[in-house]
């Protein structure tokens, strides 16, 4: 099965986040396990080491987490015609519009993320990652 985790997803397991973590260690554990195939774009990649150094408060612990997160997901290239497509997606967010795009191009059949609503014209299904979960026991 081949899926696509949202940047909130990654960063409940990366900074530990307590109502969210179980189930985003979960996921990373089918990963690891290569129960799934999981998936993160290129552009999220961004936003994640962003993040996770202001949260870490360091630039070579934010490096080796992304070197593990490279060594779980694959990444997903965005492409210009991506960028394009987003622009034709009935969905409000061009983030998530442009996620929906590379999840389509890539035959991804689900989004995992915490933020489901904003995923309800996307021509891939979002699932939360508690429902995923709970289907897909590991």
């Amino acid at each position: 099965m081949k899926v696509l985790i949202d940047t909130n997803v990654i960063l409940d397991a990366l900074a530990k986040r307590p109502l969210f973590y179980d189930n985003a260690e979960k996921i990373f554990f089918l990963a690891a396990e290569e129960k799934i195939k999981a998936f993160i774009t290129a552009s999220s990649v961004m936003d994640i080491s962003y993040l996770i150094r202001k949260h870490l408060r360091s630039s070579e612990e934010a490096k080796l987490a992304l070197l593990k997160l490279f060594t779980l997901f694959q990444i997903i290239d965005v492409t210009g015609e991506d960028c394009k497509k987003a622009l034709e997606q009935n969905i409000t967010d061009y983030e998530d519009a442009l996620l929906a795009t590379c999840a389509r191009r890539n035959k991804i059949e689900y989004i995992i993320t915490r933020n489901i609503k904003d995923f309800t014209n996307s021509p891939v299904p979002a699932i939360l990652p508690e429902r995923f979960v709970s289907t897909h026991p590991y």
